[in-house]
């Protein structure tokens, strides 16, 4: 078997492909969901309305992102993110179709959600698993910085100009979306990089490989407390679906300010991760993750309190910023801690609560807006994330004192 730290496996081009095409595909899928969200409360104008948005995402990637993952071990994952990202570009040119044949009917927008939510769920597992990959092991927290840095810049740019793009309308904004998710799978097609012989899972059944990837997160409580923190504090926290009702009825800026309150959070997760791929964190990095935790929850409710425009992009920065943090601190620790053979499946438990606490957290911010109203929502959910962060401390001890990330190892290196 070739050695893993061979220089010949790894070639540059291959991590500056794998860094553009998640940079085109976040692009295309942060200016469709501006056009989604913007167009859907333009139609049906109820805080529902949007929490089905993340509902309609959230079913399909919950029922397929475990299988998925397991399917990433069994298949080349190089492949199965193509086909996955060719799939979203066929989900904006529905979206396209059905702008122009049905421009005041929700369903069939809510239908595509169904499918594009099935898209991801296979995206993701091969696409969180597949970077270790592509760089020696010496480089990977380095490169999972840069890789977060270019996403958080694809998060800054394409909210900013989906709000652009759809004041000229919904054509040139599905028409954009399109076109990165078909370059990013064509991008996505090249990729070299290590494989790993997978004739070594061969012998059990494909039920038996998704609980094995469940158990591996289940029985480390630093892989299991940095995922499901993730899970509730977004969940509770996460004011993202509401934006549109704030930029319409609260603040009162449009869908161009639409645009730029949802690349604020990405704004401030950007500096955060060019700052952590320049001085990465090395001490401390448990209790650091849960400090940051509580400061997104704190600048939650700054933002379901304030009426001021300017003082809801700075509240909005701020969650994109602390989160980086968190989101930095959790990817190394599962890359680190995770064996070749188990990265697509327990990229897929990850994934599955990322997916969780984003889209259904999208649900939930629709429902509690509807019941309590939006501002209380909000205010509500940050209070809670940060009842969450008291919660885990107390619940996952190993995880507030790991102290270097590199400390954490894989499975294979020690004892079940």
């Amino acid at each position: 078997m070739t050695d893993i730290n061979s220089p010949a496996l790894y070639r540059d081009r291959d991590f500056r492909f794998f860094i553009s095409s998640r940079f085109l595909s976040t692009v295309a899928m942060q200016v469709q969901s501006v056009a989604i969200g913007w167009q859907i409360y333009d139609i049906e104008r109820t805080p529902l309305s949007l929490g089905l948005v993340g509902l309609c995402e959230f079913i399909p990637m919950f029922l397929l992102t475990l299988p998925a993952g397991e399917i990433a071990d069994r298949f080349d994952q190089r492949r199965v993110l193509a086909l996955a990202q060719a799939m979203l570009g066929i989900c904006s040119a529905l979206f396209l179709t059905f702008s122009l044949l049905y421009p005041r009917n929700a369903l069939p927008f809510y239908a595509v959600l169904v499918l594009f939510g099935a898209a991801r769920g296979f995206s993701g597992p091969s696409g969180q698993s597949l970077l270790a990959f592509l760089v020696p092991p010496e480089r990977l927290a380095k490169s999972i910085a840069l890789s977060s840095s270019a996403f958080t810049v694809a998060v800054i740019a394409g909210p900013a100009l989906g709000g652009f793009l759809y004041a000229l309308g919904p054509v040139a904004t599905y028409s954009i979306s399109f076109v990165g998710f078909m370059a990013a799978a064509g991008l996505t097609t090249t990729f070299g990089g290590r494989r790993f012989d997978r004739a070594s899972i061969a012998g059990a059944s494909r039920l038996e490989r998704v609980i094995e990837g469940i158990r591996f997160v289940r029985d480390r409580p630093i892989v299991l407390g940095a995922i499901s923190l993730d899970l509730f504090a977004v969940l509770l926290g996460g004011a993202v679906a509401l934006l549109p009702i704030f930029a319409r009825d609260i603040l009162h800026v449009g869908p161009v300010g639409l645009g730029l309150l949802r690349s604020a959070p990405a704004v401030g997760a950007a500096l955060t991760a060019f700052t952590l791929s320049r001085w990465p964190i090395e001490r401390r990095s448990g209790s650091r993750m849960f400090a940051a935790v509580a400061i997104f929850g704190v600048a939650t409710v700054v933002f379901g309190l304030s009426h001021n425009f300017y003082l809801s992009l700075a509240a909005l920065f701020v969650t994109g910023a602390s989160d980086m943090v968190s989101v930095n601190v959790r990817q190394s620790l599962i890359n680190f801690a995770t064996p070749d053979p188990m990265r697509g499946r327990v990229g897929a438990v990850s994934m599955l609560f990322i997916g969780a606490s984003n889209e259904l957290g999208e649900f939930e911010s629709g429902i509690t807006a509807a019941w309590f109203g939006t501002v209380p929502a909000v205010i509500i959910g940050g209070l809670g994330t940060l009842s969450v962060v008291a919660i885990w401390m107390w619940l996952f001890p190993p995880l507030r004192t790991v102290d270097r990330l590199t400390d954490v190892e894989p499975i294979s290196r020690k004892p079940a």
